[in-house]
């Protein structure tokens, strides 16, 4: 008859086996990794910019911006797919932003004519860079505050967009590619235009966002038929196309602040209401 073994002998031998287990190696899957590296081709692009720019390619800088600007379109949206989103790649898309569309914008009007302009393009060109970063301190510190807004101003931005920024400060650039040199590429032009645009990345004036855009559905063939129309547009004519959309969101956000203070009226006459409903019956 086998001797007995004792059972502590037991639960040492196993304690002992796991000890001898390597640690598991915990990291993070590629889908949680996908918003950040989507949002470094996005820093990559602005950095890119910059160097065509120094180099004197005016149009591979301007499309450089724009590839940065659709990586950064999608890495909030894949992250929120995914349900990918982090502190920290909230810190790194803000980071990036103000280099993509903050810094390189400033330095591709810097080195393409407000460098003729000496002080003034420079304060010019650095006051672009600062307002794109204090904008996106203030939607930073905004996002905790995100869930008192009313409903309809989820559809609307406080001010100008970084990304949308960055294109309308590029606008005398592209329209300079279409319409050639001599006409919107006078620094005494880019300098108080860049100025104006950084102002309206840090004012209170609200631009429509797309994100909760609802298209009825008797008009959703003609919109795609318009995104059509506008792909091969930008195929055959980039530039003009450009500078045409530039004009259309500038006339836009006249109508966007009027659509904006009509709804807020109408919210506040709707919260008076109850209280003279009730004022009524007591």
């Amino acid at each position: 008859m086998p001797p007995e073994e004792n059972p502590s002998s037991r639960t040492g031998h196993r304690h002992r086996v796991r000890r001898l287990r390597p640690p598991r190696l915990k990291g993070l899957s590629i889908n949680k990794l996908l918003p950040n590296m989507l949002t470094m081709l996005n820093l990559a692009s602005g950095m890119t910019g910059i160097r065509f720019a120094m180099e004197g390619k005016w149009q591979e800088a301007v499309i450089a911006i724009a590839v940065g600007a659709l990586f950064d379109m999608l890495d909030g949206r894949i992250a929120r797919m995914l349900n990918a989103q982090s502190k920290f790649g909230e810190e790194l898309d803000s980071l990036s932003d103000v280099v993509s569309f903050g810094v390189a914008p400033a330095m591709i009007l810097y080195l393409w004519s407000l460098d003729d302009a000496r002080t003034v393009g420079w304060m010019a060109a650095l006051l672009m860079g600062v307002c794109a970063a204090l904008r996106l301190a203030r939607f930073n510190t905004m996002l905790g505050a995100a869930a008192e807004k009313p409903a309809f101003a989820y559809n609307y931005f406080t001010g100008v967009p970084a990304p949308a920024g960055a294109f309308l400060a590029l606008l005398p650039l592209i329209a300079t590619l279409e319409a050639g040199p001599g006409w919107f590429d006078s620094p005494w032009i880019v300098a108080p235009w860049t100025v104006a645009v950084a102002g309206l990345m840090i004012s209170a004036v609200p631009t429509f966002s797309m994100k909760g855009l609802r298209i009825p559905q008797r008009y959703v063939v003609f919109v795609l038929l318009g995104v059509g129309a506008t792909a091969a547009a930008l195929v055959s004519a980039p530039w003009m196309t450009l500078s045409v959309v530039g004009l259309v969101y500038i006339i836009s956000i006249p109508f966007s602040a009027r659509r904006y203070k009509e709804l807020a009226e109408a919210a506040a006459k709707l919260q008076e209401r109850p209280e003279t409903v009730s004022g009524t019956e007591t």
